[in-house]
Order: C-alpha cells, then structure tokens, then sequence
C-alpha cells in the first residue's frame, strides 16, 4: 500500500507579503533558514536581508512575497551585536569554528582601562579588511573558495562605521561587547583585530545580532514556535512591509551630489 504524501506538501505555493524577524539558531546557516520555512509553509517567495554565518545567532530578518523586493534597501541599515571575543587565540576563519593558527590558553592578562583605550581605535570611521573567509569576491571568485583551498590573496581594506562599542563584561580571557555598526561589518576580524592591537591575538567566540534596522530581537520568534503553526498562524506572525522609498516627481531635480 503507497503511502499518502503530507497535503502540506502537495500544497499549491502561497503567495503572501511581509516581514518575519526569526531569532536563527547557531549552526544554522541563513539559507538553511530561508529553505526550511519556504518548503514547509510553501511560501511562492522567501529571502532574507543579511546574511549571519552559522556560528551566530539573533535577527534574521525574511522578506516573504513582495517583501523580497525590499532586501537592497533593507540590507543598507545599520546592525546591532553582541559578542564575545576570545584572546589567545588565532584562526584562518577569525572565529572558533576555524582551523587553528596560534594558540595560548591563557594569554598575560589585560587590564580593562587598557582594552577600553584598545577599543578607541576601532571606533567612527575605519578601514577594515574582509577576511578571507568571507563572500567578497576577488576577479570573479569568492574569498571563502580561495580559503578553503588555503590560499591567502591580498584585499583591498573597505570603508566602514562603528558607532557603538562598548565592553560589557570582561572574563579574561574573554570580553563581552556590544556595537552598532553599518553595513559590510565583519565582527569576527574587529575580534581579530582587536587581539592583535593588545597583542595577543584573538577570534570570535560567540555571535548574536540584536538588531537590524527596526527590527529588533524582542520582536525575533523562534524556528520551534513557527514550526508548530498552522499555514494561517504563520501569516499571522508577518509584519506589515515598510513603505517603499520615495522617488523623485518627474520634472524636478534630485539634491546635489555632496561628494566632492
């Protein structure tokens, strides 16, 4: 006897509209996300605005519908964090997950004055590298595939803000900090960074995103919640969609270019 297949499986895909701030579990990546929900509520259309790797958790904003529209716009807010960093340790992803470069389980200590005035370096405008571990592509090819292959290229540094950042809680040889930061913000190399402007080095030891833009973690459901709706539940839980920019009336002129 063949066994019927699930009616939610069979289902016609559901068009529907809005925002759905999700708190994404660690070792998750965001594609895992996006599919699993698109396959189980048979969402016509299902993306996401920013990317957190597996290691991180916290807001992960999905634009359903018509909101996949608004993930150029989306993708340029600001980001809120909090994450720990751990010294003594280097690695080829500046995270833990990574392969091992240089390690001291317990590196000479650091006093807080001293990791506060560290911090200071790092804080306004600031050029960061992008790690070589990262989606950044160079001529045509994307950095992580150049790492796993263990090949170190040169990059060209990039301009970013960083205008929160605060150390919360130090533990050495751990630190809790929390930034708000723009767009293009790698937190695993201000980790990197950081280790190396005290000297003794350090990665990223945890990771979770508080806020995207307006959307923020208090307002983040888990994936066991929404895995437990029903198809109508989970409507139910989407946001309404910001409005779309305004666009200049025909016949009049856009405000001047300020760059010089």
């Amino acid at each position: 006897m063949t066994a019927l297949a699930s009616p939610r499986r069979t289902a016609p895909r559901r068009s529907i509209d809005g925002i759905l701030v999700v708190d994404k579990p660690r070792d998750w990546t965001s594609h895992d996300v996006v599919a699993k929900l698109r396959n189980y509520f048979r969402l016509a259309k299902l993306g996401h605005a920013g990317t957190l790797d597996p290691i991180a958790t916290g807001v992960l904003v999905l634009l359903v519908g018509r909101g996949t529209k608004l993930a150029e716009q989306l993708l340029a807010d600001e980001k809120e964090y909090r994450f720990t960093a751990r010294f003594g340790l280097v690695t080829d992803t500046q995270d833990v997950a990574g392969k091992t470069l240089q390690e001291d389980p317990m590196p000479p200590p650091r006093p807080r004055a001293e990791i506060e005035q560290a911090l200071l370096r790092f804080h306004g405008d600031i050029e960061q590298t992008p790690p070589m571990f990262s989606a950044v592509k160079i001529n045509g090819t994307r950095l992580y595939k150049l790492g796993r292959k263990g090949a170190e290229v040169e990059r060209a540094p990039r301009r970013i803000r960083i205008s929160t950042l605060v150390l919360e809680k130090l533990a050495w040889p751990r630190v809790t900090l929390r930034a708000v930061c723009s767009k293009g913000t790698y937190v695993r190399t201000l980790c990197h960074d950081l280790g190396a402007a005290l000297g003794v080095g350090g990665c990223m030891e945890s990771l979770e995103r508080l806020r995207s833009g307006a959307y923020a973690i208090d307002q983040a459901k888990t994936l066991e919640h929404l895995l437990a709706l029903t198809p109508e539940q989970f409507a139910n839980c989407l946001l309404p969609l910001p409005p779309a920019p305004r666009q200049p009336r025909h016949g009049f002129s856009q405000a001047p270019d300020e760059r010089a």
